[in-house]
């Protein structure tokens, strides 16, 4: 995977470097025998590799099973996409450097995984990420920011695992560490934002959203303002008076239970507007 390990570092190196600049495919015989230098310039990225002790636990974290499908955002030697695929996942590593990508093939080759590790050489800025389940990269702060909205028009609990580098704003949901090194999970949110009429009984109820990211505040029954709220994938949770309420949205319809005083009845929700 692209990117770098500790943020100074890295950037030092790259100003060092100059401009990263695209390069012709090896063929042959020196195809064969190529293998990245570490610090070497890429397109956009510096090539450092994550630790294999990084990569199970971004995975881990991640929830990685064979359901996923596993999308990494410069892909390098291929190693994050093989270890994926060893958990009997399908996975997809996208890769700018043609070299690096016939080399990611042979090393899924001799790991025995290549019927479920596949490699393309392209742009991560305009490639398609609509069947990822779990989204990997290692890349820069800028570039994080750049592929965020893309990352938040996924499916609602598309996992996103970075190695090193934060969302901006967007909180991670959460963190890793390990020894020297942090990486962070986001789980992408449903749209919850809007104005909703909700029944939880015989008289319908206002419920007013606004969202940032993961979180959601607004109002019920006039007057009444939510707390604690939380949208993780397609689950959303708040607070509202001495009542916990829990559910999930479907598009403009939300339905769970609300809580209050240990008694426990359903709920559900349609959105009129936003």
């Amino acid at each position: 995977m692209k990117g770098a390990g500790r943020l100074a570092p890295a950037l030092i190196l790259l100003a060092l470097l100059g401009p990263l600049t695209p390069w012709p495919p090896r063929s042959g015989a020196a195809a064969e025998e190529y293998r990245p230098v570490i610090g070497q310039r890429g397109k956009d990225v510096i090539w450092v590799p994550t630790p294999e002790n990084l990569i199970e636990a971004m995975l881990d974290t991640a929830g990685v099973t064979p359901d996923d499908y596993v999308i990494d955002l410069g892909s390098g030697d291929g190693r994050i996409v093989i270890a994926a695929a060893r958990r009997g996942a399908r996975a997809l590593g996208i890769e700018y450097n043609p070299d690096l990508t016939e080399l990611s093939r042979r090393n899924a080759e001799a790991a025995g995984v290549a019927d479920r590790a596949r490699f393309v050489t392209a742009d991560i800025f305009s490639s398609d990420l609509a069947r990822a389940t779990v989204v990997t990269l290692y890349l820069l702060p800028d570039l994080n920011l750049r592929l965020r909205p893309t990352l938040l028009g996924l499916a609602p609990g598309t996992r996103v695992v970075s190695h090193a580098f934060h969302m901006g704003e967007w909180e991670p949901d959460e963190t890793i560490l390990l020894a020297d090194r942090e990486a962070y999970l986001w789980i992408v949110p449903a749209r919850a934002d809007g104005v909703w009429t909700l029944h939880d009984g015989d008289t319908p109820s206002e419920l007013r959203l606004v969202q940032n990211f993961q979180k959601i505040e607004g109002t019920l029954r006039p007057g009444l303002p939510i707390a604690g709220g939380r949208v993780r994938g397609d689950r959303v949770s708040f607070r509202a008076g001495d009542a916990s309420w829990e559910g999930r949205i479907e598009g403009d319809a939300m339905e769970g239970t609300v809580t209050t005083g240990g008694v426990r009845r359903t709920w559900s929700a349609a959105r009129t507007g936003r």
